[in-house]
């Protein structure tokens, strides 16, 4: 005879698996910031930032943004913390692009 299935222990673990991903993803976040220099932004400047980029429809200051991002993690893979506190990641040491009205993080 087959043993039953305990589907409530099997949501039980998918429910406090789904919490482990959710508390990475914020600890993931908090890492991002810090990584960026965006901890030495004031609270509400950050998240007016972020709200900005959250509902911007324009899909070329995303692309934007998305190149930008994509070049700071490329640039900080195993230099240390380096230049990456400038806020401006790999783009900065490498003399690229200076930030745009478009930019949220734009000084």
């Amino acid at each position: 005879m087959r043993k039953p299935r305990d589907y409530d222990a099997e949501l039980r673990a998918l429910d406090d698996k789904a919490k482990r991903l959710k508390v990475r993803k914020v600890q993931q976040l908090g890492e991002l910031v810090v990584a960026c220099g965006a901890d030495a932004i004031p609270l509400d400047q950050l998240a007016g930032a972020l709200l900005i980029a959250a509902s911007s429809a324009d899909p070329t200051a995303k692309e934007n943004w998305r190149k930008r991002g994509a070049a700071f993690f490329q640039g900080s893979r195993g230099d240390g913390d380096g230049n990456r506190r400038n806020g401006r990641g790999a783009a900065a040491r490498a003399g690229g692009a200076q930030p745009d009205a478009t930019d949220p993080g734009a000084a």
